[in-house]
This record gives C-alpha cells, structure tokens and sequence, in this order.
C-alpha cells in the first residue's frame, strides 16, 4: 500500500485544506504515515505565506522531506506555493506544486509524476478564480466539533497582507452545498459546526441577494446542529441583520472573534481597515445587547510601521475599554509585496517585543475578568477530551458556549455529549466546575431512524 504524509503550516484554514487532501488520498487507497516518524511514498507540504519567516519555513520543510526519502513524490501546495511557484519548483527534488486552487487534481497529479517524473507546475492566476473549491472533511481528530469552510479568498487588501494575492477575491461557496454538507457531519456525530473561511463575515458578498446572516438562518433547518460557531467576523460585517439572527437564535453560540489590529484611528486608517475605533465600540455594544455574556475575541497588530507610543497607549485602552474575552497578539511583521513593507518607519524588534509583553499581561488580565462574571453559573460544555495537563486524574475539558475551557470531574462516556457544569473556580487558561448532568442528547433517536 502507498503511504503519503502531511506536513502544514499556517492558519486553521490550512489545517482544514490538509484534512480535506488527505480525504483524496484515503479514497484512492493510501496509508497516511507520520511526517516525522516515517518514510513515505509521498509528501505534501501545505505552506504559509503571511510572513517572510513562513517562505522559510515552508522551505525549510521542503527539504526535509526530499532528505528523509529522495526517491518520494513531493507536492507542495497553499499560499507560498500560489505567491511564488517558480521559487519553489526551483528546489530539486520538488515534483508537483499546485496553489491554493485545483486541489482536487492531486491524486492525477502525482500518478502522471509516476509514470513520467516530469515535475508539474499547476499554479494558476488566482486572481482570476471565480469558482469555490469544493473539499470536504468528513470527519476531524476533535471529536466533537467540525469545520465547515463556507468561503475563500479576500479583497480588503489591507496594507500588511498578501493573502489576497495567495487566496484571491471572495468565492462563497453555494448555500444548499454548505447546508448538505453541515447535515452530513451532524450525521456523523458532530454537535457543533465551525463556519470557517479566509474571510468568513463576508460569505454572501458574490452571491445575489444572499449573505451570511440569511446562511444563519438557512443552518437552523439542519436536524441535530446544536451549536453555529463563526470562526471569524470583521466588525463591518456584523451588520443589523446578522445581530438579529443571533438574538432570535438559540443555536449561534456567544462567542464571536472580532480581528481589532490597532486600537488608534490613525494606525487603522494606514493599515486600510474599513471601521473607526468609534464605530468598532458601537458594534461591539449591539452584540452585547443581542448575546448577554459573550465573549468577543480579537486579533492585535503591534508595532505596526509608524505606531507611536501614544497611538500605542491608545489602543491598550481601547482594548480595556472593549473587556475583551481574549486578545491573540502579534508583533507586525514585514512581508514582502505589501505597500506596508514599504513604509519608512518600521518599529525596532524590541519595542515591537516590548508592546507585545504589556498587551500579553493585559490578556491575563482580562481572561481572568470574562470568566470571574460566571462563578457559580451553570454552563453548557461539550467535553473533547480528558484533562490534558493529567489525563488520569478523572477529569475532562471541554468549551462552554462561550469559549471558556472548563475542566471537571467526569468519565469518557461524557466526551461529545453537552454536559451542564457549575463553573466553580474562573482562571486565565481555563477554569473549573462541578458536573451537573448530561443533557439528554435528543439526537440519538434521529440518528437511529435515519440508520434504519
């Protein structure tokens, strides 16, 4: 039997088109190895291009493969193999390299490389792309929550980002595809969904009188979905609509990731993000009003080429101001291609580390605040798995509603099923509680008829 093996770097979306590929190839009969462990018939290096340093690494993995088995096929594939195909058709040794679009056509690929071992170079204009990719992952390591990619590509071109140019402009994917396929992995178990996508909040905008919010709705049809959890929303796209959806809903979880970057008017205007801190502030209030108790997470860009201490102070207190549930903080980092490459004053690497450290203690801070508000609360949690940190003490984590990690005494029977759990102890990382009971899964009986 062939054995092929997986390597990926990047974002979640990443993860997800790996799962998806790996699909393809259990189809046509291979045996999935470790990338690290052992010698496979075929590599395939999913790659990362947001920064300069995942060009690198993305190489540097490259290699390894053609080191740990120089007879093996490799394929490399994402956004660093779409932005510079030449660059990497270059390393010898590579044999097939496909972008971020045509994935479906692997397997062909690598039979043609088989038969003839004339490297492939199925790079395309991504630009010109209009069709979304249809790669499904029927079922995750995670047993209990799914991905459903709804969208691909973005055209904010914000100043500090190639991923236009490594992923395109907005393709959605057609709604009655995004529903099927929701239905599919409840079928399979699954009792949350995870909208997933390069620029989630933005589904619909290719589409004709079609948007998420009406996707939202559209998902409540799907038999067994216990829980809608949008990976990411920009704040322009939380419109009216979408906060009416998930204040009539009892499905749309209370947790939405909201990317900020930069809390000063000034650096958010360089950067090219479409909102004010002012209006960021009043879309934030409605969600509030709309899901009591949410907890709303963001992405944070410092030192940022002509950030300012003052426009840096700026933004720490706006980001006090917001109480957000938890920040993901990221020194700016220059990538080659993007207009803020180009701009003259790029921030020292220790005052970027400096800021990095004062906004990291400020998230300690306020993940500590979020969860405090909860104690003595009975929340609904899907344990994943036993207490990792010490698997043997009795315990399972999982994610309440919202997206506070939980641990509590509990038996592996539980692992899936929504548990109430008194939330006993808050805590930045994660808190604890005491088991309620388990909420009687009423799909059990739907699956069982449609097995029938």
């Amino acid at each position: 039997m062939a054995t092929v093996a997986f390597h990926t770097l990047g974002c979640k979306v990443n993860s997800y088109e790996t799962e998806a590929i790996w699909q393809l190839f259990k189809a046509d009969g291979y045996e999935r190895v470790d990338f690290e462990q052992d010698e496979a018939d075929v590599y395939v290096i999913n790659t990362c291009t947001v920064t300069n340093t995942g060009d690198k690494k993305s190489r540097q993995v490259i290699r390894r493969a053609i080191r740990r088995n120089p007879e093996a096929i490799v394929a490399v594939t994402g956004c660093y193999a779409q932005t510079s195909p030449s660059e990497i058709a270059q390393i010898p040794g590579v044999d097939i390299v496909v972008g971020t679009q045509g994935r479906e056509k692997l397997i062909e690929y690598v039979d043609q490389i088989r038969l003839e071992r004339t490297p492939i170079n199925a790079v395309g204009n991504i630009m010109k792309a209009r069709e979304f990719e249809e790669l499904d992952v029927p079922n995750f390591m995670d047993r209990t929550r799914a991905s459903l990619k709804i969208q691909e590509g973005c055209n904010n071109f914000c100043t500090f980002c190639i991923i236009p140019w490594a992923r395109g402009l907005m393709r959605s994917r057609k709604p009655e595809s995004v529903i099927e396929q929701a239905q599919k992995l409840v079928d399979a178990g699954y009792l949350e969904i995870v909208l997933t996508g390069i620029h989630t909040g933005g589904y619909g905008e290719d589409l004709e009188d079609y948007n998420l919010a009406k996707l939202l709705v559209d998902l409540h049809q799907v038999e067994g979905l216990k829980r809608i959890r949008i990976s990411s929303i920009e704040a322009s796209q939380i419109t009216d609509e979408v906060i009416e959806v998930i204040n009539q809903s009892d499905r749309v979880v209370r947790h939405l990731h909201v990317p900020l970057q930069a809390g000063d008017d000034d650096v958010l205007k360089r950067m090219r993000r479409k909102y004010t801190t002012a209006e960021f502030y009043e879309k934030m209030v409605k969600v509030r009003e709309a899901l009591p108790g949410a907890a709303i997470t963001t992405d944070v860009i410092v030192g940022f080429p002509g950030e300012t201490e003052e426009q840096f102070m700026n933004g720490y207190d706006f980001i006090k101001k917001i109480g957000f549930a938890e920040l993901h903080v990221f020194p700016y980092s220059m990538r080659t291609g993007t207009p803020a490459a180009r701009m003259t004053d790029q921030i020292p690497e220790e005052e970027k580390h400096r800021r990095v450290t004062q906004l990291l203690e400020l998230n300690q801070e306020l993940t500590m605040t979020y969860s405090k508000q909860f104690v003595g609360e009975v929340l609904e949690v899907i344990p994943e798995r036993p207490f990792k940190d010490a698997p043997e003490s009795g315990l399972l984590m999982g994610y309440s509603d919202n997206y506070l990690n939980v641990i509590f005494p509990g038996d592996e029977s539980m692992i899936g099923k929504i548990c109430k759990v008194r939330l006993d102890e808050p805590g930045s990382e994660y808190c604890k509680g005491t088991f309620v009971r388990v909420v009687e899964n009423d799909m059990l009986p739907y699956l069982k008829e449609r097995a029938i």
